[in-house]
């Protein structure tokens, strides 16, 4: 059988991209093929466009999908034939259908659907671990979240807002920081128009905040560092516009500062943690508590124009791939 696919021959700019047909094996033990009906669009795929995460090539692009599960397997368990599922943190995800390890699926539960799950398992994984376990939020803590309008941010901010805390974030305009007030931030600032440490330090009356949640990297990194109070913590966990320059450690002696950079595959390396991280994420998109916000859709065979427009940041919320 063939499959419609997303391939990169060569590392590079989202021009290396190619639409493809590609040979898709039987399911082998413990193998399911699952037939997508949505497909996330994330930083970590450009990642692996540019080389950043190295992959054999050529490789199918793509790190999180959603859709039914079409055939298992020998000795495949938990799963069957017309299960809902979604999975992330695999290459692979640009295609039609796409045999994976069936441990690294998760059941989408009822009152989630295809889209909701394709674009947000690979981002509400990586939130679960950025709110409960990098940094454990507490109910009067007062928190900075970078980008805070992006398909991350909006999740950070909700949950956040969930556990009781103040949300401050960063945003690229009015109408950004409009969405990300919508979805639980209480002090939106356009970096665009304020120094967002300034602003940062008024809020909180000086005393800055307990963590910074960045994946943007080196255009407000050090700023962050400053945003912090004694004891504080970057959640280091992308770099949207380049790599920070390398860390003085001298510098968090002032503070006791903590950095981190996190890594979703370490949170989710077993079976149970990431079904228990799944079952807590979407339990709260099927309560409502979490609303998750896609922004753009397109098909399949515009891959290369989704990951074009993530980069120059043109997109609010979370970006899909519809096979």
């Amino acid at each position: 059988m063939t499959t419609t696919a997303v391939r990169y021959h060569e590392t590079g700019g989202p021009e290396v991209l190619r639409v493809e047909e590609v040979e898709v094996p039987e399911p082998g033990p413990g193998q399911a093929l699952v037939r997508h009906a949505a497909i996330g669009v994330n930083y970590r795929d450009i990642y692996h466009r540019i080389g950043d995460i190295p992959a054999e090539l050529p490789a199918v692009i793509g790190s999180e999908g959603a859709g039914v599960i079409e055939a298992v397997g020998p000795d495949t368990q938990d799963f069957k034939p017309g299960d809902r599922v979604s999975h992330c943190a695999i290459l692979g995800s640009y295609a039609e259908r796409m045999v994976i390890d069936a441990r690294r699926l998760v059941a989408i539960p009822d009152g989630v659907s295809h889209e909701q799950a394709g674009a947000s398992t690979l981002r509400g994984l990586t939130a679960h671990y950025l709110i409960n376990s990098t940094y454990a939020v507490q109910p009067d803590d007062t928190i900075l979240v970078h980008a805070a309008a992006g398909g991350m941010g909006l999740l950070l901010c909700q949950w956040a807002k969930h556990i009781g805390a103040t949300v401050i974030g960063t945003v690229g305009s009015a109408a950004k920081a409009e969405l990300a007030q919508a979805h639980g931030c209480d002090h939106p600032i356009v970096y665009t128009r304020e120094d967002f440490v300034t602003r940062v330090k008024e809020i909180t009356d000086g005393q800055g905040v307990p963590v910074v949640y960045d994946a943007v990297g080196q255009a407000t990194f050090d700023g962050g560092l400053e945003c912090l109070q004694p004891m504080g913590t970057m959640a280091f966990y992308g770099s949207s516009s380049g790599m920070p320059a390398p860390l003085d450690l001298n510098r968090l002696a002032a503070k006791s500062l903590w950095v981190t950079r996190a890594s979703l595959p370490n949170f989710i390396a077993t079976r149970e943690a990431l079904v228990s991280r799944a079952a807590d994420f979407f339990g709260l998109v099927a309560d409502g508590a979490i609303k998750i916000q896609i922004g753009q859709r397109y098909p399949l065979a515009e891959a290369a124009q989704a990951q074009r427009d993530l980069e120059e940041r043109l997109t609010t919320g979370s970006s899909i791939l519809l096979p």
